[in-house]
């Protein structure tokens, strides 16, 4: 696609990287075609199309409008449009440079802005967990549109993790403090934490660690974003650093996964942490990449369960972050979640159709845009349950935005799929409370 850029964006890095995104579209479409908001409003401007056709006017000059953003602001980030390309057009570099310019054009309304400052200021907090456990207690009290945004309380127990006196593995790995999934499903990083047990290896939790940056880089604050990253960079480098170093950071949520990896790209011009990043990115692990690894331990301990076919089955939903981010899912072939489990014993089904389309939760969209989300929701629900005429027992998932969403629309458990695992290796699922 042939572009003009405007004086005041030549000399940009903004200018520069949208014009390398831009001149590689050739405008054929196919990326409507698997868009799930297009697919919702059939509107050209509500498809990456017509966004890169939004942006690249605004890159040239014309001035964007309240509808250019609004237009913007329903693009989900799935990056769906990615996988469908025959061009490999980085979708997401476009939007990553052209959301904040056209922010910086036009004002939003007052309480866009005071929302978007709460959630950037809230979700990375050690205030989440509070004002979470508040909002549950008062949620059958408050008016339906705000009860639809908090979370129903997990009915779980305590989540418990391996005692730290018996777990003196000398293989060793780090995960990601994270900031809302300890609040809304701790379980899932006590459960991870035990297999990487049962598996021979240490899940060690640095304390000045925490949230990645992703919901503040998502939402065009990138300093906030880079200030996260830094932080988190340096409470693991001496692990990392270290004459024992660990064998991987593990980051257990995949939309996290997804803008953990992409450090090196947001620290690039950091000279004082742009190698540090390039060496965290080259350790940064799904816990779905070291499953196919972690087989000959869990058949062992599984051998049992497994002959008497009681590791049960599920139904999985492979996140967009999973999917089109990192690349461990995909229509055409099974990723290593899938494949490993079926291995071990689990049956895994997928939904009966657009398997890998999205859910809408994508991290704060469902806040900023809850009617498309919804909507989005029902039919990813209505899909898994195809799946499943007798009913379904279990979705599992690998993202806690993902799991949170769906769950809001389901009284069937959604969980972790290294929840069943953890299970599957321990007495069955007795941590659900009642």
């Amino acid at each position: 696609m042939q572009t003009r850029l405007a004086p005041q964006h030549q000399s940009t890095p903004e200018g520069q990287q949208a014009q390398a995104v831009l001149r590689q579209c050739v405008h054929c479409g196919f990326c409507n075609a698997t868009c799930p908001t297009y697919r919702l409003t059939g509107n050209e401007l509500d498809g990456p199309r017509g966004r890169i056709y939004l942006m690249k006017q605004v890159f040239e000059g014309q001035a964007p409008t309240r509808t250019t953003q609004q237009h913007l602001d329903r693009c989900i980030g799935c990056r769906h449009c990615e996988s469908t390309c025959p061009s490999g057009v980085p979708y997401h570099e476009l939007l990553a440079v052209g959301q904040p310019v056209v922010d910086a054009a036009v004002a939003r309304p007052w309480r866009e802005r005071v929302l978007r400052w709460g959630l950037r200021t809230l979700m990375p907090s050690p205030l989440f967990t509070p004002a979470l456990r508040l909002g549950q207690a008062v949620r059958a009290w408050l008016p339906a549109g705000l009860r639809e945004q908090v979370p129903a309380r997990a009915p779980m127990a305590a989540p418990a993790w391996p005692d730290a006196r018996k777990s003196l593995h000398a293989r060793r790995v780090l995960m990601l403090k994270g900031c809302v999934q300890p609040g809304l499903r701790p379980h899932i990083d006590a459960a991870t934490a035990r297999v990487l047990d049962a598996v021979g290896i240490r899940a060690e939790v640095v304390a000045s660690s925490g949230c990645c940056g992703a919901v503040q880089g998502h939402m065009g604050d990138v300093d906030g974003a880079k200030a996260r990253a830094r932080r988190n960079i340096d409470a693991w480098w001496p692990h990392i650093a270290s004459a024992t170093p660990v064998e991987a950071v593990l980051v257990n949520a995949s939309g996290c996964g997804a803008w953990v990896k992409a450090w090196d790209t947001l620290l690039a011009d950091d000279p004082a942490y742009a190698d540090k990043a390039r060496r965290v990115v080259a350790l940064v692990r799904d816990p779905g990449e070291l499953l196919p690894g972690w087989l000959p331990v869990l058949k062992r301990k599984l051998a049992r369960k497994a002959a008497a076919g009681s590791l049960g089955a599920f139904t999985f939903h492979p996140p967009c972050s999973l999917s089109h981010a990192q690349r461990l899912s995909s229509a055409a072939r099974p990723g290593p979640i899938e494949t490993s489990l079926r291995e071990l014993g689990f049956e895994v089904r997928l939904a009966a159709q657009d398997s890998h389309q999205c859910c809408g939760a994508g991290g704060a969209y469902s806040v900023l845009q809850p009617g498309m989300s919804r909507q989005l929701r029902d039919l990813k629900l209505r899909a898994l349950q195809a799946s499943s005429p007798e009913g379904l027992r279990v979705i599992a998932s690998a993202n806690i935005g993902c799991i949170t969403h769906l769950q809001s629309g389901t009284d069937t458990p959604v969980k972790h799929w290294i929840e069943l695992l953890d299970e599957a290796l321990s007495q069955g699922p007795h941590r659900l409370a009642g």
